[in-house]
């Protein structure tokens, strides 16, 4: 049933012109908050040797789950039988940050721009949930699935092919106007749709993102070493953190922006407009002294209905005693 709480947003007559509908699903897409929406078909993926590599050569690290149900993340119609479309969406995360206090400076520990609002899982879902009632309503007996990253979706394969975006060299989404900070979901459906063209890369001869990345997880253009890269290490990684990227992890505590604040396409991205995504941390960061004497129920106060909660107190304690030891400041 399509929410209650978003009635008014469904105004349209229920076309039966596959073109219309597609036209429908773009305009209610936006309606609901997306930014970018397209529509590719539910063909089987053509990275699907390179990702198996990746994975076999131990790129994703610790994250064993990203090879589960691998069939069903590199063909949408093992995933979703019968899938022929998949509904791509796109929605702007990029905040303004206020400027830290010069006597915080010291102790401050920067977070990833998408997890200083609401969790995005939370917000993404109950729209893309919306949008997938529409399509079956409009279509009856079609059936839908919908995902956001935690569904084996390939998602950004997916979203370049209906044209959301192009994959950069950083392995970004990016679209010029918009920039990078996208949160990406995806449904895929039974209905057959027509679809767009794919998105352009326009990344060209720059290697901004390689260049500034601290720990050369970005090993060449478009390839990551997920085992290397700080977001990873901050979040996904839950043991000990090897020493070596101690000192590269500077001052992040959860996750990292760098291959994004320096991308040229960033300079001028839109400001987003959703309230959940705005931030509780006003300068896109927390005292680490906070983080070190935090106690469990403060943990979970603080940090209610927010994605930093993928981790728990003792692991961003983790991070927070390195990022004070590269502050260099008696704070443990």
């Amino acid at each position: 049933m399509l929410s209650s709480s978003r009635s008014s947003l469904y105004t349209f007559r229920l076309p039966s012109d596959p073109q219309q509908l597609a036209s429908e699903i773009r305009q209610l897409a936006r309606r609901l908050g997306f930014d970018l929406v397209g529509i590719t078909s539910a063909k089987a993926s053509k990275h699907a040797e390179y990702v198996k590599t990746w994975l076999a050569d131990g790129r994703a690290g610790t994250m064993d789950y990203l090879a589960d149900r691998i069939d069903e993340r590199l063909i949408p119609e093992h995933y979703l039988p019968g899938a022929k479309s998949v509904v791509c969406v796109a929605m702007n995360y990029h905040v303004p940050l206020d400027p830290v206090p010069a006597d915080k400076l010291p102790f401050h520990g920067k977070i990833a721009r998408y997890a200083l609002g609401d969790d995005y899982h939370e917000i993404i879902k109950p729209r893309l949930h919306d949008l997938a009632d529409f399509i079956r309503a409009a279509a009856p007996g079609i059936r839908t699935k919908s995902g956001v990253d935690t569904a084996p979706i390939l998602e950004r394969e997916l979203a370049a092919r209906a044209g959301v975006g192009w994959v950069g060299k950083n392995t970004c989404v990016l679209q010029a106007g918009v920039g990078s900070w996208l949160l990406l979901g995806s449904i895929v459906t039974t209905l057959e749709l027509p679809i767009d063209e794919p998105a352009t890369d326009r990344c060209g001869t720059c290697r901004r993102c390689i260049d500034a990345c601290p720990t050369a997880a970005i090993t060449e253009p478009y390839k990551l070493d997920a085992s290397k890269c700080i977001s990873y290490l901050t979040i996904e990684h839950r043991g000990e953190i090897a020493k070596e990227f101690h000192q590269p992890i500077g001052d992040w505590l959860y996750g990292c922006d760098i291959c994004q604040d320096v991308c040229p396409y960033n300079r001028e991205a839109a400001i987003s407009l959703i309230p959940e995504l705005q931030p509780r941390f006003k300068t896109g960061g927390i005292d680490v002294r906070d983080v070190l004497h935090m106690q469990p129920d403060d943990y979970r106060v603080n940090m209610t209905n927010s994605a930093i909660k993928r981790i728990k107190l003792p692991q961003l304690q983790r991070n927070a005693r390195i990022v004070a030891e590269n502050l260099a400041k008696e704070v443990l």
